[in-house]
């Protein structure tokens, strides 16, 4: 039987640390490894190409005598203005008198001595010029109003006006319609309608025009005789858009 060996217990002891002799050569060595990495990247930075990327995101320079967009012409810095104006501004408060929307060169031109009468309130207008020689001619200006006092909607009150007026030239009774069509220029919308008078020989050019909130409607009358109606549509209707055009420009101006 064996000689029983009995446990052997090390005692634990912390790390000896280095002899003085060798610190002054540790240290050295760490100097000299940091001072080559920093030679090392001094070098690269110097390698023609390197930083290439920096300076293309930053901001290029501009060339002698270019401006900036703050000083480019036309423009300012700050807020831009806002380019719409409020609806109140672009509508019609009021109207002139019935009869002040055609000067009287225009009335002698169209209708040779005429007579005039004349009927308002503050939204709706009509004049009528009538001839008092023995040749008939007959000239009236309807202004419709709808005030911005009175509708917190003019110009859409004014659009649905004008579309009732064009639906019902398609439906008129008591007259035969020879043309009627869109015409462009003439206010914000407009349309030329020109008819002859069931039993009578007459024919009226028409127009009627939207500007903003207010409806124009111009209707000139004359003589035609039977069969021949349709050679006065060009006159009738071109008299009718030159009132019509004045009647809007007074607008305009008033």
């Amino acid at each position: 039987m064996g000689l029983q060996r009995e446990p052997f217990h090390r005692v634990y002891s912390a790390p000896e640390p280095p002899s003085p002799s060798r610190r002054p050569r540790l240290l050295a060595l760490l100097v000299a490894l940091v001072a080559f990495v920093g030679a090392a990247v001094g070098v690269f930075l110097l390698l023609p190409g390197h930083g290439k990327d920096k300076e293309e995101a930053g901001p290029k320079a501009s060339p002698p005598g270019a401006s900036t967009p703050a000083e480019s012409p036309g423009r300012t810095a700050g807020p831009a203005s806002p380019s719409t104006t409020p609806m109140q501004e672009q509508t019609i408060a009021s109207l002139p008198k019935p009869c002040a929307m055609v000067s009287d060169g225009t009335v002698r031109r169209t209708i040779p001595g005429a007579k005039r009468a004349e009927s308002a309130n503050s939204t709706f207008t009509t004049c009528t010029y009538t001839a008092r020689g023995p040749k008939f001619r007959w000239l009236r200006v309807e202004v419709n109003l709808h005030a911005p006092a009175k509708t917190p909607t003019p110009v859409r009150d004014a659009e649905g006006d004008y579309r009732a007026s064009w639906t019902q030239a398609h439906n008129a009774p008591l007259v035969r319609t020879i043309s009627l069509s869109r015409r462009a220029g003439i206010g914000d919308e407009a349309f030329r309608w020109f008819k002859a008078d069931d039993g009578q020989p007459t024919v009226v050019g028409e127009v009627t025009a939207r500007l903003r909130n207010v409806l124009v409607t111009v209707s000139y009358s004359e003589q035609a005789a039977k069969g021949r109606e349709g050679a006065r549509e060009g006159a009738c209707l071109g008299t009718a858009e030159g009132v019509a055009r004045e009647v809007l420009s007074t607008l305009t101006h008033f």
